[in-house]
């Protein structure tokens, strides 16, 4: 982070690539794998947890269930439990959230689109490596 002096007191402007900047840890969380899924799928409305372990595939329990907990510590998230029998759980995004989602959804979006120039790129990189 940078530091600059404003009269006496100290001003610090984050810097992402300052390795002891907050806002890397913060970048960790919204673009790990499952981040990104959460962040997308709650895009679309709010969800149970069931359901949402049911429309992102291969994330385990224990993964969505940390993932939402960092989440909603973050502020991106909001856990609304109800009172009732069975307990019912619903997550949605907070406003805050929801800027982050449209981010991540935007390169989700476009890797979707790139995927076969990638898969291209790889297959001339070990082609030629492999020469």
């Amino acid at each position: 982070m940078s530091v600059r002096k404003v009269g006496v007191r100290k001003v610090t402007k984050p810097d992402v690539n300052d390795a002891m900047c907050p806002s890397r840890v913060v970048l960790e969380h919204v673009t790990s794998r499952w981040g990104v899924l959460i962040l997308a799928a709650l895009l679309e409305r709010p969800y149970r947890f069931s359901e949402l372990r049911r429309s992102i595939g291969g994330v385990s329990e224990k993964m969505l269930a940390q993932t939402l907990q960092t989440l909603e510590r973050d502020g991106f998230v909001h856990r609304d439990a109800k009172p009732v029998i069975p307990p019912r759980v619903d997550y949605s995004l907070t406003a805050l959230g929801k800027e982050a989602a449209e981010q991540v959804w935007s390169l989700a979006r476009w890797t979707e689109e790139k995927v076969d120039a990638v898969q291209r790129a790889r297959t001339a990189y070990d082609e030629a490596r492999n020469s």
